[in-house]
């Protein structure tokens, strides 16, 4: 597998138009990423502009505070997979980890992925507004939640992915789920070193600086 299928292309900017939407689109049409990751109200345009590909159609859920409703976010992701949506990534409730009340953390995530089915999960966590404890205790519970991919960054917080959280991240999970890094991952050397420490995803809008590097089509 070369670099373009480790790609979530990604534009979540809350200023994103519907042309940026088809340039994204056809982008991932030409690189073949993996998939492209847009806010809800762009599903079903990039849908219809990737029909005809093998190109994954991912958006965000909570995003990017994920301080709202258990209930909100569940409608969200469904509504989302309605208009075509083939992966969720959604944010976690921070303050209610950061007050320990675990029990609710648990919930906001099971439910949101018992109400998707088999549609894959990834969480999101904000590693730079968590602690190394915090992070260890979310992707224990992130496993009983039975998630699909853990991942680092919204993006939009004061920090992004970080070498160090991925390899915590790591080996806390094993092989029970994958990880997504996301959030200032801007040129092919910074995505392979996170590939090389575990990650099995990347969240960037940088693929096609990526795809045009000269050691794009190194294999794993």
């Amino acid at each position: 597998m070369t670099i373009n299928q480790f790609i979530d292309h990604t534009l979540l900017k809350p200023t994103t138009t519907e042309r940026e939407i088809i340039d994204l689109c056809n982008d991932a049409k030409k690189y073949d990423f993996y998939a492209v990751c847009v806010n809800g109200c762009y599903v079903a345009l990039a849908k219809q502009l990737l029909s005809k590909t093998n190109v994954k159609i991912a958006t965000v859920v909570g995003f990017p505070l994920g301080a709202m409703a258990t209930e909100a976010k569940v409608f969200e992701a469904k509504n989302a997979i309605n208009d075509g949506a083939e992966e969720i990534d959604m944010v976690i409730n921070m303050g209610l980890l950061r007050s320990k009340n675990y029990v609710a953390v648990f919930k906001d995530i099971s439910d949101v992925k018992r109400a998707i089915g088999k549609i894959p999960l990834k969480v999101i966590l904000e590693i730079s507004e968590l602690s190394k404890n915090e992070i260890v205790k979310v992707c224990e519970i992130c496993l009983d939640a039975k998630v699909d991919y853990i991942k680092t960054s919204t993006g939009f917080s004061k920090g992004g992915a970080t070498l160090t959280a991925v390899k915590i991240i790591k080996k806390i999970v094993k092989d029970q789920a994958k990880i997504k890094a996301s959030g200032g991952i801007k040129d092919l050397e910074t995505a392979l070193k996170y590939i090389d420490a575990g990650a099995d995803r990347i969240g960037t809008s940088s693929g096609v600086a990526m795809m045009t590097d000269k050691s794009a089509t190194t294999k794993y």
